[in-house]
């Protein structure tokens, strides 16, 4: 089973407290900090082998003249050889939060406090991740060329009759015509078939020294490997040739909270088509489970602003705590990946007091 890799990132996020309205055209008022609560994204790179098989040309006479079967349709699979897990921190757009720091130097640096902790986020953070594409098929049809033992024509004698006067009357002569034509398909594979006999029965000849020739140290071994070569070489011609190439591609997954259960779509594989989106029905689903530890409940804003309201009436900070998770890829029943992985938005929403000194 090809090796899985498995890669965590983690980055670091920026800044948050009383719930308040925005509107896209209203000047933000001096001292108003928009700020959001972090939530998690998880991206996943995946790269799939893609392997290419060519039949050769002459694979419907394998089993005639080398006695053995050969592939005779040419395929295109695709499997899984590796995925990468990396979990993002963004501003969750549903959790932006504005708040006052106009004049209050212990608000201000509560706040830079929280905002180094990771607690909270500015709401235009985003952490970036390179492009990923797609590799051109390599396959050729060109792949036998030149690859033959003997020309490409061969001549035939025809015998042709003609009446010729003699003394006796009329008489019937045969004529030889000899013509040049085009070598048939079955014709061409039995000359590579002999030659790959010949070759084998040279090969043992010089190994056991049964040969008028005389080699002798690096000569022996550069004429035995020579003589695997072109073996290799014409059996491509019967047996056909496989190319292997790799597809790269990049899915993203964001967690909702308020699911009972977490199972995503990430996204499809198809034995043909390669890697594909989740939208795409064609592939096989390879799913992202997310479980909670036992006892994890997850709030919201509303009920941590609910919460405030009878123990402060000074501003507060709304910050959020990330729930860890086990994370497991799944390819049906198997397990492809797992490992445990903060997600912000499945966690809890408290406050602080703005104004509250923080001891260091």
């Amino acid at each position: 089973m090809k090796k899985i890799v498995i890669t965590a990132l983690a980055t670091l996020l920026f800044c948050s407290n009383q719930i308040m309205a925005q509107t896209p055209s209203g000047a933000t008022p001096e001292g108003l900090v928009i700020y959001s609560l972090p939530g998690t994204s998880i991206n996943l790179v995946v790269e799939a082998q893609k392997e290419t098989f060519i039949a050769g040309p002459y694979a419907q006479y394998a089993q005639k003249y080398l006695g053995t079967a050969a592939r005779t349709e040419n395929s295109v699979t695709y499997s899984m050889s590796s995925i990468q897990f990396h979990p993002y921190i963004e501003a969750d757009a549903t959790s932006r939060i504005a708040i006052n720091l106009s004049g209050k130097n212990i608000a201000a640096a509560n706040f830079l406090q929280f905002c180094s902790q990771g607690l909270i986020i500015a709401s235009d953070s985003y952490t970036g991740k390179p492009e990923a594409w797609r590799f051109p098929s390599i396959a050729a049809n060109d792949q036998f060329a030149g690859k033959g033992v003997g020309g490409n024509l061969t001549s035939t004698t025809t015998t042709l009759y003609k009446s010729v006067m003699t003394e006796s009357g009329f008489q019937r002569v045969a004529v030889e015509q000899k013509q040049v034509v085009e070598k048939s398909i079955e014709k061409k594979a039995e000359e590579v078939a002999n030659s790959i006999f010949n070759l084998r029965r040279k090969r043992v000849e010089i190994i056991t020294g049964d040969t008028d020739a005389i080699f002798n140290g690096e000569a022996l071994g550069a004429a035995i490997e020579e003589i695997n070569r072109l073996e290799q070489e014409y059996l491509t011609l019967f047996f056909g040739v496989t190319e292997t190439s790799f597809q790269q591609m990049s899915f993203d997954v964001v967690p909702k909270a308020g699911n009972d259960k977490h199972i995503y779509v990430a996204f499809r594989i198809s034995e043909t088509q390669g890697l594909l989106p989740a939208s795409n029905m064609s592939g096989r689903p390879i799913v992202l489970e997310l479980i909670l530890d036992e006892g994890t409940r997850s709030t919201t804003i509303q009920q941590a602003a609910a919460a405030a309201a009878g123990r402060s009436r000074s501003q507060m900070i709304y910050y959020r705590v990330p729930a860890t998770v086990t994370a497991r890829i799944l390819d049906g029943q198997q397990v492809l990946l797992q490992t445990r992985v903060p997600v912000y938005q499945l966690g809890s929403v408290h406050s602080f007091p703005i104004e509250t000194l923080i001891s260091k």
